[in-house]
């Protein structure tokens, strides 16, 4: 792709959208050019133009998204036929094991949650379709990671913010290509605690029909209800199963 190909003023107006999240929900242009390397005046510009659209309001000092930015996310799902056809499947998932599952895809340095059925609370955080995490730490990022080749991976992994949440957290990169090479061999992937302490997590590749891995599916719980060893003896099979039921439907 050419640079003459890129409408630069997009990008930066996306990456402007893209800054706000749960964290900074309301930010000033100073905070706003900060968070995105953009010049003061480029960050003003657009965020006034988000203002003029609909996507954002202005107080005099802080600007805050407006619902009409879901439009985005909703049009992607509209479009993609992938979380209406998990949903069902994760839905009889999670009233097998009474956890709560998910699907996610990969992108860039993080996963993008695109469907969820969840039974309970187990972050501290709110997930559901269009929430991230990072890849390198979760077991559904450490799944489409594995799937990728090497050097894909790796660059992947460079271009991370790779911060131990935990004591338990592997952040470095020798631990982390090591535990994907397991993931690739096991065909699964496990997290005890990495994320955040008292949540563990397990989670398997959905392919299509012809055989790629085109996201993950998992299900997330409390140590304290679930283990990993009861994750890997009781609810591996349940998501094995549906690991072959997708895959013919999945094109």
């Amino acid at each position: 792709m050419r640079d003459g190909d890129i409408i630069h003023g997009l990008a930066r107006g996306l990456a402007v959208i893209e800054c706000f999240d749960q964290e900074h929900a309301r930010l000033s242009i100073t905070e706003v050019a900060q968070r995105t390397g953009l010049e003061r005046a480029t960050a003003r510009r657009c965020l006034l133009t988000l203002v003029h659209l609909g996507y954002a309001t202005y107080d005099g000092k802080f600007f805050q998204l407006t619902p009409r930015v879901l439009n985005l996310g909703h049009f992607y799902l509209a479009a993609n036929t992938l979380p209406q056809m998990i949903q069902p499947f994760l839905d009889e998932l999670s009233d097998a094991t009474g956890e709560s599952g998910s699907a996610a895809v990969l992108d860039g340095t993080d996963i993008l949650y695109v469907a969820r059925a969840a039974t309970r609370r187990v972050m501290s955080i709110n997930l559901g379709p269009g929430a991230r995490l990072p890849a390198y730490c979760t077991s559904m990022g450490r799944i489409l990671l594995a799937a990728l080749p090497p050097e894909e991976a790796r660059a992947i992994l460079d271009r991370s913010d790779l911060v131990a949440y935990t004591s338990r957290t592997k952040a470095d990169l020798p631990s982390i290509t090591t535990e994907l090479a397991v993931v690739a061999a096991q065909g699964f992937a496990v997290i005890d605690q990495e994320l955040e302490l008292g949540l563990c997590s397990i989670a398997v590749p959905l392919y299509n029909s012809a055989g790629k891995t085109i996201a993950a599916l998992n299900i997330g719980a409390q140590t304290a209800r679930a283990s990993t060893s009861r994750m890997i003896a009781s609810f591996l099979p349940l998501m094995r199963k549906i690991q072959s039921d997708l895959r013919p439907l999945l094109r």
